[in-house]
Parts: C-alpha cells; sequence; structure tokens
C-alpha cells in the first residue's frame, strides 16, 4: 500500500505528485488494470501467446533492416 505523509506546510499537489509516483513504483496501477476483467485461463493463455508471436515478428522485422 502507497502510503504518504503530508509534512506541515508542504502544499497538498506536490504530496499528490510524490504518491502517484509511489505508487507507480509499486505497480499498483498496472495490477488494478490486469484484474479489472476475469480471464479464463485458455484465453489468458492464448493471448500471452500471439503476444509472443507479435515480439518475435517484431524483433525479426528489426534484424532484417
Amino acid at each position: 500500500m502507497a502510503k504518504v505523509v503530508v509534512k506541515e506546510g508542504e502544499p497538498f499537489e506536490k504530496a499528490l505528485r510524490r504518491f502517484k509516483k509511489k505508487v507507480e513504483a509499486a505497480g499498483i496501477l498496472k495490477e488494478v488494470r490486469r484484474r479489472e476483467h476475469y480471464l479464463k485461463p485458455s484465453i489468458q493463455k492464448k493471448e500471452k501467446e500471439l503476444a509472443a508471436v507479435k515480439r518475435r515478428r517484431c524483433s525479426a522485422s528489426r534484424v532484417r533492416r
């Protein structure tokens, strides 16, 4: 859990900026987006395989250039 203690006299915007950096570093938003919709394990596996194929195609096209 990301937690920021607001110091006395510190502007709210500055504390909010620090909080956002901590949340990003902890990967909380990424995890929330991943859990937003349920995917069956079989669909997860297919998506993972498709992403791997896409990465391979992309890296193969870079090598040819």
